[in-house]
């Protein structure tokens, strides 16, 4: 618990107060967060010490009474030999039609949550507020190795550092 928090702290240190979209990163348009919500699978990332040592990561998403969504994110902890969790908070930035969130699993402090792209049913690609976060997402813990390298491509062109994704372990 006490990495995990740590973790947490990190991730708000780093992401406070950054709600901003790369140039270039356009949010999905017509977005659906019914469709959008429940269980994901991490498939692919960039690297962030907040993730670092998990594996078997997922994020849940489910509707908040106030009109956000709730997050779920769990990891397998490879040094602590045990399931972790936390709990956040997203927030449309631009209006329910576009898939920009804000995210914060501290306070106040929120950071960018953009879904790039998305078919709903078996992949997802999330920005955050710079170039240096990134997550390709299933709603299994496989992917098609042809989608996934479609995928790649995509953000390649997009210019994230593919050559330095991290594939998760399911």
């Amino acid at each position: 618990m006490k990495k995990l928090l740590a973790i947490l702290a990190a991730l708000a240190a780093l992401l406070g107060g950054c709600v901003e979209q790369p140039e270039g990163i356009k949010p999905v348009e017509d977005f659906d967060a019914q469709r959008y919500l429940g269980k994901w699978y991490e498939i692919a990332r960039l690297d962030h010490s907040f993730e670092r040592g998990l594996e078997q990561i997922t994020a849940t998403y489910s509707l908040r009474d106030d009109g956000g969504i709730r997050v779920i994110n769990r990891g397998y902890s490879l040094s602590e030999q045990k399931f972790t969790q936390a709990e956040g908070k997203a927030y449309f930035v631009q209006g329910k039609e576009k898939g920009f969130l804000k995210v914060s699993f501290f306070g106040p402090f929120y950071g960018s949550y953009i879904v790039i792209d998305t078919d709903y049913e078996s992949y997802t690609m999330i920005s955050g507020p710079d170039r240096s976060y990134f997550w390709i997402l299933s709603r299994t813990p496989k992917m098609d190795r042809q989608l996934l390298d479609r995928l790649v491509a995509r953000a390649k062109t997009l210019g994230f550092e593919t050559d330095s994704l991290i594939y998760v372990r399911q």
